[in-house]
């Protein structure tokens, strides 16, 4: 248990900011979902539209530290190949 009165600042922020981070990673994670969903239904232009407002989210994600930056890239990099393969 923290003691010190910067340690107990430092928890209450800790907790502030995992709140925050929480809820950006939760937008995320819905964002990917609508994508898929869109993919499994064969709907491409509703997943292309998807995916332009995913991609923000998911840079912004690893810019703020919820994700690494590889990590966003890969998933980015994934739903954009499926989405372009329903084009084929």
């Amino acid at each position: 248990m923290a003691n010190h009165i910067s340690a107990k600042k430092r928890r209450r922020r800790n907790a502030r900011a995992g709140i925050v981070s929480s809820a950006r990673l939760s937008r995320i994670r819905g964002l990917i979902r609508l994508v898929e969903s869109a993919i499994v239904a064969g709907d491409q232009p509703a997943a292309q539209l998807a995916l332009k407002q995913v991609e923000p989210e998911l840079m912004r994600g690893a810019r703020k530290g919820v994700m690494h930056k590889n990590t966003a890239s890969r998933k980015l990099s994934r739903l954009a190949a499926r989405v372009k393969s329903l084009a084929a």
